[in-house]
């Protein structure tokens, strides 16, 4: 049903486009017959209208990968810096929350640690909607921030950093083998709101895959067992999404994105102060309003991101 339904939208999209062409076009064509100028420029502009919303849906034909349409979990880390650098992962946090929200899909924390002043040391959410996983899949990687830090009496300028890692969810279709001998399991308190039950019991699961390295964590639920669940499920996309990142780097001849939390290694930069913008470092997509980017307002750096790790023409974000 959700292929259907898919393939309706699809369908009912093309349709529209090719009505909207020839009615304008026709329009053109009256408003030049009859001298009237005010009808031959509304056409034109509803046709680089169209021309801009066909590129759009051109971007969306892209993310036909194996799991692009799945669901998502999205990690955030601050790096170095303490308070700054935390303030910086929450507000990180809150734009891919608001982008989520924007495009009418839901937002569930799994796992958060707080600073000790303020915003968030990691948090780990997952994004439920159709191609979640397609379109924030760009969004791996290190962002830089400049601002005048609020933290700073001197009211001195400062640079953070903190990293986002995307990452599918993965259905039971996929089968991924994992020995229990390759586990480190933890327990411990979940902290924040709960209730008597979450902070009196060690609900919370970590879970390490001593092989990767990987390392996973859930305190969502009352329930160890749904913890330690929810911790599986993660795992196994991380493995998932680790092999997928090998096969695209052998492919490609290219080496590994996730790297040290610092200079060197940003995607992107988002400067406050000072002068405003915010720079994609991959695709030299800018835009000059920080402040609607930070609410949520990604689409340009993604389809620009997206066009160019297909290798097709990136002249939509510039349309």
């Amino acid at each position: 049903m959700r292929e259907r339904d898919e393939l309706d939208v699809a369908v009912k999209t093309v349709r529209e486009l090719e009505s909207g062409i020839r009615d304008n076009v026709e329009l053109i064509e009256l408003g030049d017959a009859e001298g009237d100028a005010d009808i031959v420029r509304d056409a034109e502009q509803a046709l680089i209208e169209l021309k801009q919303s066909a590129r759009r849906r051109q971007i969306e034909t892209l993310l036909s990968g194996e799991v692009d349409a799945n669901d998502c979990y999205v990690e955030i880390h601050s790096g170095a810096g303490g308070t700054e650098s935390q303030d910086w992962a929450n507000m990180l946090l809150r734009m891919y929350t608001r982008w989520a929200e924007r495009r009418k899909m839901k937002v569930e924390v799994l796992e958060m640690h707080d600073g000790e002043e303020a915003g968030i040391k990691s948090a780990t959410i997952q994004i439920k909607g159709h191609n979640a996983y397609g379109w924030l899949k760009t969004e791996s990687g290190v962002h830089r921030l400049v601002r005048i830090s609020p933290y700073d009496s001197a009211a001195r300028r400062h640079t953070s950093f903190s990293s986002c890692w995307v990452y599918p969810v993965i259905d039971d279709s996929i089968d991924i083998e994992i020995r229990e001998a390759d586990l480190k399991v933890d327990t411990y308190r979940a902290s924040g709101a709960g209730g008597q039950h979450v902070n009196t019991t060690d609900s919370a699961i970590r879970i390490t895959h001593v092989p990767s390295g990987i390392i996973v964590a859930c305190q969502q639920e009352r329930s160890q067992h749904k913890n330690r669940a929810t911790a599986m499920a993660m795992l196994k996309s991380r493995l998932y999404e680790m092999e997928m990142q090998k096969r695209e780097e052998a492919a490609n001849a290219q080496a590994a994105n996730k790297t040290d939390i610092g200079w060197g290694h940003q995607i992107r930069s988002y400067v406050l102060q000072p002068y405003q913008m915010v720079k994609d470092l991959r695709t030299s997509v800018e835009s000059g309003q920080p402040s609607v980017v930070l609410d949520g307002d990604l689409d340009q750096f993604m389809e620009a991101a997206l066009a160019q790790r297909v290798g097709v023409a990136t002249d939509v974000a510039s349309e």
